[in-house]
């Protein structure tokens, strides 16, 4: 007879005890909430009409704003020149976030233009995640605080803070003296500097002037008041807004933890107004079943679809694969999936009959839909996006298309792969 004195039994009960509590912290700290649209979209007009416009800005939260200019940089050599000419002629303020910050070619050459930009008594407020930035230097971020940016490295995660670990920061935002804003994909990081041939990212980043960069820095204005309590207003930050082109533009942003979904209710509305094409390009493709559906019932009603997504060099391949289960019903519907062969493909776009584009941090997956805080801008105007098609058609160049026969025919090991990252990991992909 097995003898159980009261210390198993006081041990046994403790050692339940913190099992439970673990378990309870893990489970209402990390699972996303599910504040989020379940049900299909109803619409009786197309991108084109102006009715979108009204509705899209209700949805979002943020109207459009007419008169701005965009220039689309496609080549990280003319991002980070492009972004470091503006922060050395910044007069009054700069505002930065971003995910990733490190790199001896980029994140340096940023920080020490903020801090000379400091220096010289520019108002300056740099957001970095936290995680995202683990491998930033510690003496630039030195060298940074010192001349007196104001540095904060966001939700730093605890052990008792388990959601910490999971929501990021994942914008891509600068603002420069109130007039001229940057965003898209590309993180102040070194993989996004050398040219694709050369082993670079390929990505997308927009430099805009005009009305709507007020509303970017809104968007930047949400994190720093999250992360420092600090609410910036004044014309250092908010200047009488000048018009510089004809193109009509809003902010979508999302913030999750506060049931802010709000650029996944975009896309959905998107997708849903669109009668002739969609294009997609995504770094991480991994949505949930109600947009698979959205995209499914989109080509079923005679919309052209293609979506374009990394290949073999993609940076994590375990996501690939994940995302691999969920193609069957796409092609099946006549959607083309093609994965881009000559570098990891990091952009985030959307294109949706040749009129509406939405470009910024946002992937097409589960943690930037229901985990992130992520931004992106939205533009209605027809030669804007052509150009864009432009670009995407010519990434599709460089690209291969995946047939329904050669996915289905996919090594065993992939498709197991695939299966148990996306049963076990896939909310949070």
């Amino acid at each position: 007879m097995i003898k159980i004195s009261i210390k198993m039994v006081v041990v046994s009960v403790l050692g339940l005890f913190a099992l439970f509590l673990i378990g309870s912290i893990l489970f209402f700290n990390a699972t996303p909430k599910e504040i989020r649209v379940t049900e299909q979209i109803q619409v009786t007009y197309s991108i084109t009409d102006p009715e979108f416009r009204r509705v899209s800005g209700i949805i979002a939260g943020r109207q459009w704003v007419d008169g701005n200019h965009i220039e689309i940089l496609a080549r990280g050599k003319d991002v980070f020149a492009s972004m470091l000419e503006d922060i050395n002629r910044a007069e009054k303020s700069i505002t930065k976030e971003t995910f990733m910050f490190y790199g001896d070619e980029t994140a340096d050459p940023v920080a020490e233009a903020l801090a000379e930009a400091a220096r010289r008594n520019v108002s300056v407020h740099l957001v970095m995640d936290y995680v995202g930035s683990v491998l930033a230097s510690g003496e630039k971020l030195e060298t940074m605080r010192d001349a007196g940016v104001d540095v904060e490295r966001w939700r730093k995660p605890s052990w008792y803070q388990i959601a910490r670990f999971n929501h990021r920061t994942h914008r891509k935002l600068l603002v420069v003296d109130g007039r001229t804003a940057y965003t898209g994909g590309v993180n102040t990081a070194d993989p996004w500097l050398p040219d694709i041939d050369d082993g670079g990212y390929k990505d997308y980043h927009l430099r805009i002037t005009g009305p709507i960069v007020h509303e970017i820095q809104g968007a930047f204005s949400e994190n720093w008041v999250s992360s420092r309590g600090e609410l910036l207003v004044g014309e250092t930050y908010y200047p009488q807004p000048d018009t510089t082109g004809t193109i009509p533009m809003q902010v979508t942003s999302s913030n999750p933890r506060e049931g802010q979904i709000r650029v996944r209710k975009m896309l959905l509305h998107a997708i849903t107004s669109a009668s002739e094409s969609i294009r997609i390009g995504s770094a991480y493709f991994f949505p949930d079943k109600e947009f698979l559906d959205a995209l499914v019932d989109a080509a079923e009603r005679g919309v052209d679809i293609t979506i374009l997504t990394p290949g073999e060099k993609i940076d994590q391949n375990y996501v690939r694969r994940a995302s691999h289960t969920l193609w069957g019903d796409l092609m099946k519907a006549g959607i083309r999936m093609y994965e881009y062969q000559q570098a990891m493909y990091h952009a985030k776009l959307m294109i949706v009959d040749d009129y509406f584009v939405t470009i910024g941090s946002t992937n097409f997956d589960n943690r930037s839909f229901r985990l992130n805080d992520e931004a992106n801008v939205n533009i209605l105007d027809r030669a804007f996006a052509e150009k864009m098609a432009v670009e995407f058609e010519n990434d599709l160049l460089n690209s291969l298309r995946i047939e329904l026969e050669e996915w289905q025919n996919r090594p065993l090991r992939h498709k197991i792969h695939g299966w148990l990252t996306a049963k076990t990991i896939g909310a949070y992909l």
